[in-house]
């Protein structure tokens, strides 16, 4: 069978919150450019910053000829974008490809003035700088709790797996004024705003503290 792309999150979402490692990604992007097949990158979670960087590819030092942007493109308004490198966009000619609501004028500016806010008042930096915090807290955890079983994931995308199942910490959680999200059952996963700050990442570790 012939193969045209390959599809994958530079850092998995709803598949765990796993990170892999950075020759893997290498090694996919120089397989494809020797069969010609086309590497796309779903930066729908990790894409604007989320990471530490602007992209999540940035971390690997390579780039993809495809890449799916979203959710955090205008701050939580509707919008998807596909980027391309230049002879993968020339597919696309005028009138081969619409969308009835896509690009319009709101949400556009939404888009614009999220990534002036973000370059302008350093929001990238300060996810990389506090996300890293975050992750260090978390490890904390993990050593003093034997039901955490791992701690992973990039700048403000974190993931701690139980042993357990982690709806009773959601729960627990929820009561004390914290929502957590879990998924695959036993893994809690962590996409805070890229605003937050490390007094609010303390009163949450506090509580996961108290809760395990």
């Amino acid at each position: 069978p012939e193969i045209c792309a390959v599809i994958l999150e530079p850092v998995q979402g709803e598949g765990g919150v796993r990170t892999p490692d950075e020759d893997y990604l290498r090694q996919v992007r120089k397989l494809c450019d020797e069969t010609g097949i086309l590497l796309i990158f779903d930066e729908i979670q990790t894409g604007i910053g989320r990471t530490g960087k602007l992209f999540a590819y940035e971390h690997y030092g390579i780039k993809p000829d495809i890449m799916t942007l979203a959710k955090a493109l205008a701050n939580g308004l509707p919008m998807g974008a596909m980027l391309s490198v230049e002879h993968v966009a020339a597919a696309f000619g005028p009138g081969s490809h619409a969308s009835t609501f896509g690009g319009t004028p709101l949400v556009s500016a939404a888009a614009l003035a999220t990534l002036r806010v973000l370059r302008e008042e350093n929001i990238i930096e300060h996810c990389a700088r506090v996300g890293e915090y975050f992750r260090e807290k978390l490890f904390r955890l993990k050593e003093h709790h034997p039901v955490v079983k791992d701690v992973r994931g990039r700048g403000l995308l974190l993931g701690m797996e139980l042993r357990t199942a982690g709806k009773p910490v959601v729960d627990a959680c929820q009561e004390k004024g914290f929502l957590v999200n879990c998924i695959q059952d036993k893994i809690l996963r962590f996409a805070p705003p890229l605003i937050i700050t490390v007094e609010e990442i303390d009163a949450l570790i506090k509580c996961l503290d108290e809760v395990l």
